[in-house]
């Protein structure tokens, strides 16, 4: 028979295979209540039609509609791309289905994509890259529903996260510039309000100082949005501030070529005169001229982890921390 019904719904399937909407949906969803019979006429009839479920409407059966919520800080770097590609890969494989939301770092934003998530009835939340605030975790509470972190975490709310270990990281981020002889060192840290680019690798990179016996005061370290415009901002602080600087640790890749770019416009060799290394290991740092030497964490990874923990029940509680490592490339010397 040729289906001459345009866009047909789970009621067209119904009368076709003269059964309820309910016993569709049933069928649908995998529950049981029918005979077997009863499922072929219903396949039959959803193959005539050409009928597609929609996701939203048999979801209202069985509680789930196959969402995953991903809310991202920014979309437009290179970290939240990639990020998302490991995400979608895994929630593609566990036939799950993805909505980003930018939340610009913005709390009201933030807030309000939590809810719009909630009215969609997404099966999870993946949230990334920026610090849970009170009211966004009682929120997530309040939807009930399964959240993980990526490069965060909470001390608040016992929520599972995906991220590395972003002091450690950054120690030896710092402490690679050390055993190359430098002693005058800065960071181009990340807004102060992130606990991770801002904080802990802040941390990191004051206890690698303190350890070697160098200068840890607080000029050293200057903040940027990891933006490469920032990078360039904070390095003309940074320069101001500390004097004698021959080496520079930027929270993320952006910054880092964006202190290189600082450097190439005020006739500062780098790495003859200046090293950089940088956090991440995106595609920025391979295109960076020179090639950036940088902090390697899994991004894509993590993500596929995320997505993974959302979806599969036997690891919905489980937290992971993640290897890194540094990728040696050219923009640090080593000093006489």
């Amino acid at each position: 028979m040729v289906n001459t019904v345009a866009n047909p719904t789970i009621r067209d399937v119904a009368k076709q295979a003269n059964v309820s909407v309910a016993t569709v949906s049933r069928v649908l969803n995998g529950l049981p209540g029918y005979t077997e019979d009863t499922k072929r006429r219903v396949l039959e009839a959803i193959d005539r039609l050409g009928f597609r479920r929609n996701a939203l409407a048999t979801g209202l059966v069985s509680r789930r509609t196959s969402i995953i919520g991903v809310l991202l800080p920014r979309i437009s770097d290179r970290w939240s791309t990639m990020l998302l590609q490991g995400i979608e890969h895994a929630a593609h494989e566990l036939s799950h289905s993805v909505i980003v939301c930018n939340t610009d770092d913005d709390a009201d934003r933030t807030l309000h994509e939590l809810q719009v998530l909630g009215e969609r009835q997404a099966d999870g939340v993946i949230y990334a890259g920026s610090h849970l605030r009170d009211d966004c975790g009682k929120e997530l509470e309040r939807m009930g529903i399964p959240v993980v972190l990526v490069s965060t975490s909470s001390t608040r709310y016992q929520l599972p996260y995906v991220r590395v270990d972003d002091t450690a990281a950054a120690f030896h981020a710092t402490r690679y510039l050390v055993e190359n002889g430098h002693h005058s060192i800065g960071m181009i840290a990340g807004p102060s309000a992130d606990p991770a680019s801002g904080g802990t690798r802040v941390e990191g990179f004051l206890q690698a100082l303190r350890e070697a016996g160098l200068d840890a005061d607080g000029d050293r370290v200057t903040h940027g949005d990891l933006s490469f415009r920032s990078g360039l901002d904070a390095m003309d602080r940074l320069m101001a501030q500390v004097q004698g600087l021959t080496a520079v640790f930027a929270a993320s890749d952006e910054m880092a070529v964006g202190a290189i770019a600082w450097c190439g416009t005020h006739q500062v060799r780098v790495p003859e005169q200046m090293s950089v290394i940088g956090y991440n290991d995106t595609q920025d740092a391979e295109m960076s001229v020179p090639p950036l030497t940088t902090v390697r964490q899994p991004i894509y990874e993590m993500g596929r982890r995320a997505a993974t923990i959302i979806v599969d029940r036997r690891h919905r509680q489980e937290s992971l921390v993640m290897p890194f490592s540094i990728v040696e490339r050219s923009s640090v010397r080593r000093c006489a």
